[in-house]
C-alpha cells in the first residue's frame, strides 16, 4: 500500500496504477450533487470557486453529523457518477482528484487523461470505518446544503483504490487491474 501526501505532484499522480491501494494525507474537499451544482453555476457567472480548486481533491460524501468528540461521522463514499456532468469542467479547472465509488463517464476518463488526474475509490458500505481517518473538519461554503455543503477535511491513511488512472486505466475495466480478481 503506498502512502501519499496531498497535493499531489503530477510525477506522483503519473505514477499511479488503476486497483493499486493508497492511503492518502492532507486536505480533501467536500462536494455531493448540490455543492457541484452550484459551483458550475458559479463558473457560468464568472464567479470564484468557494475554494482553490487548483491541484484539489474533491471526496463525494455527505457525512453525518459527528458524535462528540469526534471530526465527523459516517463518512462513505456517494457514487461518483452523480457528479459527471460536472466534474469534466472542474477537472480543466485544475482538480487533480476525486474520490467516489462507481463507474466515470467517457468525458470524465478523456477529462482525466487530457490533465493527467486521477480518480480514486473508497470503499461503499465502509463510512464509519473510513471517519476514522479524518481528524479535522471545516466548513468552507454552502452551509445551507447541510450535509451537502464543502468543507475542508484533513485526513490521515485514508484507505482508497486507484480507480483511473492519468493513463485511463479503469479498475471496473479489467480484471488485471485488481490483483487476485481473477479467482473471484
Amino acid at each position: 500500500m503506498k502512502r501519499l501526501y496531498l497535493p499531489l505532484c503530477e510525477e506522483e499522480r503519473t505514477s499511479l496504477k488503476a486497483g493499486e491501494a493508497v492511503l492518502l494525507n492532507g486536505e480533501i474537499y467536500t462536494a455531493r450533487d448540490a455543492a457541484h451544482k452550484k459551483m458550475h453555476e458559479a463558473i457560468a457567472k464568472g464567479e470564484e470557486l468557494p475554494f482553490d480548486i487548483h491541484d484539489a481533491v474533491i471526496y463525494y460524501v455527505g457525512p453525518t453529523p459527528a458524535r462528540e468528540g469526534q471530526a465527523i461521522g459516517s463518512a462513505g463514499p456517494t457514487t461518483a457518477g452523480r457528479m459527471d456532468p460536472y466534474t469534466p469542467q472542474l477537472i480543466e479547472l485544475g482538480l487533480r482528484g476525486m474520490i467516489g465509488k462507481g463507474r466515470r463517464s467517457q468525458a470524465v476518463k478523456d477529462a482525466i487523461v487530457r490533465n493527467r488526474a486521477v480518480d480514486f475509490v473508497a470503499v461503499g458500505g465502509a463510512g464509519a470505518l473510513l471517519s476514522h481517518s479524518i481528524s479535522a473538519r471545516e466548513p468552507v461554503a454552502y452551509e445551507e446544503l447541510l450535509a451537502e455543503a464543502v468543507t475542508k477535511l484533513t485526513v490521515k491513511d485514508f484507505p482508497c483504490f486507484v480507480g483511473i488512472d492519468c493513463e485511463g486505466n479503469d479498475i471496473y475495466d479489467s480484471d488485471e487491474c485488481v490483483p487476485g480478481r481473477q479467482e473471484l
